[in-house]
Formats: C-alpha cells, sequence, structure tokens
C-alpha cells in the first residue's frame, strides 16, 4: 500500500491484497472509496479523485450556500450561463428524466425540501418539523438548457441527485485514468454508486451489493464481479426523518412531491454509466409495481429486493455469487494481459 500524501483526509483501507491499493474518505455528504492497480498509481489517483469531488461540490452542492447552483436558485428564475461542469450536470439529469418517462426529475428540488431534507442529511433532525404540504414536482419540461444557457422559470428549484453521485463516480474513473496515463484499472465508489474503468482484476471488480443494514429475509448482501460499466443501488431503508409525524425518506415521487411508496427497500442496476445505473435504481423504486416491467424494456441488469426480503434478479443479473455482470452499451473493456486477482 502507498503512503497518503493528500491534504484531503484519506484513510488507507487493508484489502488483504497488497497488489490492490484502497483508501476512503468523506465526501459529497457520504463515504468516497478509491481502489486501483498497480498499487503505486494510489497518490495519483486520489489527487484525481480529490479533483473531481471539489469541482462537483461547488457545481452541484444544493447544501453550500457559494456552490454554483445555489446562486442560481437565488436569483428565484432567468436564463443563467451555465459553467461546464454543472451544464453538464444538468444536462445529465434532464436526459435521465427524458429516457425514465419521468421517474426520476431535477425539478423536484421544492418537494424536497417541503419534507424536511432541506440541509446535508448529517445535520438533519431524524425527529423532524412540523407538518408539510407534498409539492410535487413542476416537470423537467419546463427547464431549457441549450449548451450553457439555462432558462429555469420561477419557483423552480433543480435537485440533482438521481443522477450527480453516479456522475461524480463516472468523471473520477476518467479523470484517473488520465492522471495515471491509461495504466492499470480504478474503481470509485461514492456512497455505493460505483464506476470502474481501465484493465479489471483478474475476474473483475468484487462489488458487494448490500440491503438494509441489520435486515432480516433473503436479501442480505451478494457478492458480483463487475469487469466494466457501473453499478449503482438506491435504497428507501436508509436516509429516513420524519416530518409532521410521519416517516420519510429521499426518494421522492416527482409527480405527488411525498417519498415513493415503493415496494422494494433496495434496487440494485448495472448500466454502462454510474449517472445511468444511478437514475435507473431510483426510477424503479419510483416505478413501484411497474419497476420489473420498465427494467425489463430498458434491458438492464437488476436486483430489486423487497419488502420482505425477497430478491429478484433481471436482465442477467447473477443469481449465484461471484459471477461477473453483463454490461452493454457504451461501458469498454480494455484487452491486455491479466490484472491482479479480485479483493
Amino acid at each position: 500500500m502507498t503512503e497518503l500524501t493528500m491534504t484531503a483526509v484519506w484513510r488507507s483501507v487493508d484489502t488483504g491484497d497488497t497488489s490492490i491499493a484502497v483508501a476512503e474518505r468523506d465526501a459529497l455528504g457520504t463515504t468516497a472509496r478509491v481502489a486501483v492497480w498497480p498499487p503505486e498509481n494510489l497518490d495519483e489517483a486520489l489527487v484525481a479523485v480529490d479533483g473531481v469531488l471539489t469541482a462537483l461540490d461547488r457545481q452541484a452542492s444544493r447544501f453550500r450556500a457559494d456552490s454554483e447552483i445555489s446562486r442560481v436558485h437565488r436569483k428565484d428564475g432567468g436564463m443563467f450561463m451555465l459553467s461546464n461542469g454543472l451544464a453538464e450536470a444538468v444536462g445529465v439529469a434532464l436526459a435521465a428524466a427524458r429516457w425514465t418517462r419521468g421517474r426520476t426529475d431535477p425539478t423536484v428540488g421544492e418537494a424536497v425540501i417541503a419534507l424536511g431534507y432541506d440541509r446535508d442529511f448529517a445535520t438533519l433532525d431524524p425527529r423532524g418539523g412540523e407538518p408539510v404540504a407534498a409539492t410535487p414536482a413542476p416537470g423537467w419540461r419546463t427547464v431549457e438548457l441549450d449548451g450553457p444557457m439555462l432558462t429555469l422559470p420561477r419557483g423552480v428549484r433543480l435537485d440533482l441527485g438521481a443522477t450527480a453521485k453516479g456522475l461524480g463516480s463516472d468523471r473520477a474513473v476518467r479523470a484517473v485514468m488520465s492522471a495515471t496515463r491509461q495504466e492499470g484499472g480504478v474503481l470509485v465508489s461514492l456512497g455505493g454508486d460505483i464506476a470502474v474503468d481501465g484493465q479489471p482484476p483478474r475476474g473483475g471488480w468484487p462489488i458487494l451489493v448490500a440491503d438494509e443494514p441489520g435486515s432480516t429475509g433473503q436479501g442480505g448482501t451478494q457478492e458480483v464481479r463487475l469487469v466494466t460499466g457501473a453499478v449503482a443501488t438506491s435504497s428507501t431503508a436508509c436516509r429516513r426523518w420524519r416530518s409532521g409525524g410521519r416517516e420519510m425518506h429521499h426518494i421522492v415521487n416527482p409527480g405527488t412531491g411525498l417519498p415513493a411508496d415503493a415496494p422494494w427497500r433496495t434496487v440494485s442496476v448495472a448500466a454502462a454509466t454510474c449517472a445511468d445505473a444511478n437514475a435507473a435504481s431510483t426510477a424503479a423504486v419510483v416505478a413501484g409495481d411497474g419497476a420489473e416491467a420498465w427494467l425489463a424494456e430498458a434491458r438492464l441488469p437488476a436486483r430489486l429486493v423487497s419488502r420482505d426480503g425477497e430478491v429478484r434478479y433481471l436482465g442477467g443479473w447473477p443469481e449465484v455469487d461471484g459471477h461477473p455482470l453483463a454490461v452493454s452499451g457504451r461501458g469498454k473493456v480494455y484487452g491486455g494481459a491479466a490484472g491482479p486477482r479480485g479483493w
């Protein structure tokens, strides 16, 4: 394991495999984890990931008063020339709203705030506050993006939560491969939204898909192998709080402005990009009983765990631990000699 020389507080993680270096730190209200091989690439990788996370936070965090998106919201509507980074993030969110048929929608910002999720989750009072009225999303079609030029109606507040962490993982793996001159391979996880790039370890990167912590039933955990692409998981079992005497979670149905009333406690999806996997897992929760049909139509491998722990496998998601995920689309498998074994 290489010596960490970063200014950010990265913690070295001992996996028992010296052929791969792993480190993690707090970031974006969750945990960022980076795994690379060869291990001597770690310092360069962490510098690259730090740059991506810092930029994304300054561009798209609704919890920072000095972020670019917060400055846009303070104007309460109008036309705005965005930075390339925020324009990409908004564009990805709008594209996801289109292909998920509005099941993810970046205009849920006011709805999420109305439910009490108005600050970083770590500082949220889990006991909640006064009763609130549901605030349905105005709808993603009310937002216009032409290159870097954003037109936002008055009263519309954006929340990029359904795609931003996934986009961050996608950006991070690209940045690492550029910094390390396309040598070896990398995995980046932001709160369990995972992207990989470069040459994978022998057999693929081991990914532990976890159900609700401490849950009973069949859901549990499963290890799969990711050779290329990405995996993301959305859960109604975490990020919960109370508001007006009612228990809330952070996945909002845009049509009602209320937490999605889903039969699933977790949905994991594999896709060519982490932004797509992130959007699809969120959309499946919102789709509720229609999730299986929608995911089958989208041809995305998925693992759904119901409230009582029953597991459903779709689109070729492996039912046996340790088997590889087949991700089609824009994912790229790098050739060459086999990498180190999985960890």
